[in-house]
């Protein structure tokens, strides 16, 4: 089959559509055909060498992908069938295999590409804000990277959930998406100082930011507040006053999507599909596709996401 494949270790754009190996099918998976994969951070930062799969699976890049399945192994799967995958890798390929408890169905009304555009950031999302922090009605949530792929999400999300959404972005135009999904508070980080504008009244924070983030995010938490840390773009060290957590009775999770085992990442997927799908189909909650690429210019799509110009997720087509 083709993938894309980094041909240089030391250059995060040399990727090329080449011949690799088919993947074989462990027990329990299923061989998709690949018409749609989504580009997430986590692939931007694989390239660079930052984000290795975990052990035993492909090293192509791919969190995410659509496509058909071809090959059902020995699960109860159809062959014929069109499916949602979550990955731990290997979306950037022709064929990929799937864990079968990571296959999702494709939304009523939905393209193979958009479902690629919302099944990593739909399960990272719910999993985050309702598995993990237990957002509910009436609470405040601050979101940060509010125009990003998953910050588009989780505003839509936590809005169905009843929540108060704050969010964080870098421009007027980026904050205007950001309202059109429904936040409240909207901080442009480069002229506000968020935690002027929040302190002491955020229930759940969703950060991708890290470090630099660390103090202002536990001085906006208020009592009883839950701080969810899913990426460290500005780096994973910071001093914490854990005297100030301790009264307040303020906790931290630091979580990934891709390191979790087979079983967790089911149970997630199926609360994810359970809960997040109905909103999908009834219009309530929708992808934030920002545009589609050919899959060879995997390159170009990696150059625009880290040019920050991007709303939403991109997407990857064969």
């Amino acid at each position: 089959m083709k993938a894309i494949i980094q041909t240089d270790p030391d250059n995060p754009r040399s990727l090329e559509w080449q011949d690799v190996d088919t993947p074989q099918l462990r027990p329990g998976e299923v061989l998709v055909k690949v018409a749609a994969a989504g580009v997430n951070r986590g692939d931007l930062m694989q390239a660079k060498g930052m984000y290795p799969p975990p052990r035993g699976a492909s090293e192509i890049i791919g969190l995410e992908c659509a496509g058909t399945i071809v090959d059902s192994g020995d699960t109860d799967w159809a062959t014929g069938t069109e499916v949602g995958c979550l990955l731990a890798g290997g979306g950037y390929g022709e064929y990929v295999a799937v864990p079968q408890g990571q296959l999702t169905p494709v939304p009523k009304g939905y393209s193979l590409a958009q479902t690629a555009a919302v099944v990593e950031v739909a399960c990272t999302v719910w999993s985050t804000l309702k598995m993990t922090a237990g957002l509910r009605d009436g609470q405040t949530v601050l979101i940060h990277g509010g125009a990003g792929g998953i910050g588009t999400m989780a505003i839509q999300i936590a809005k169905a959930l009843g929540a108060r959404v704050a969010v964080t972005a870098g421009s007027q135009e980026k904050l205007d998406v950001c309202r059109e999904l429904g936040a409240d508070i909207l901080i442009n980080y480069r002229e506000q100082k968020f935690v002027e504008e929040l302190k002491d009244q955020c229930d759940v924070i969703l950060d991708i930011i890290g470090a630099d983030y660390l103090a202002d995010n536990m001085r906006c938490l208020a009592l009883d507040g839950h701080l969810v840390v899913i990426a460290v773009q500005s780096g994973p060290k910071a001093e914490l006053n854990l005297g100030r957590m301790l009264p307040r009775r303020q906790s931290i999770t630091a979580a990934t999507l891709r390191a979790r085992d087979l079983e967790d990442k089911a149970r997630i997927v199926a609360e994810t599909v359970k809960n997040v799908w109905p909103l999908l189909e009834s219009g309530q909650v929708t992808h934030r596709l920002h545009s589609t690429l050919p899959m060879r210019e995997a390159a170009q799509a990696h150059e625009l996401l880290d040019s920050g110009s991007v709303t939403g997720t991109l997407v990857l087509e064969i």
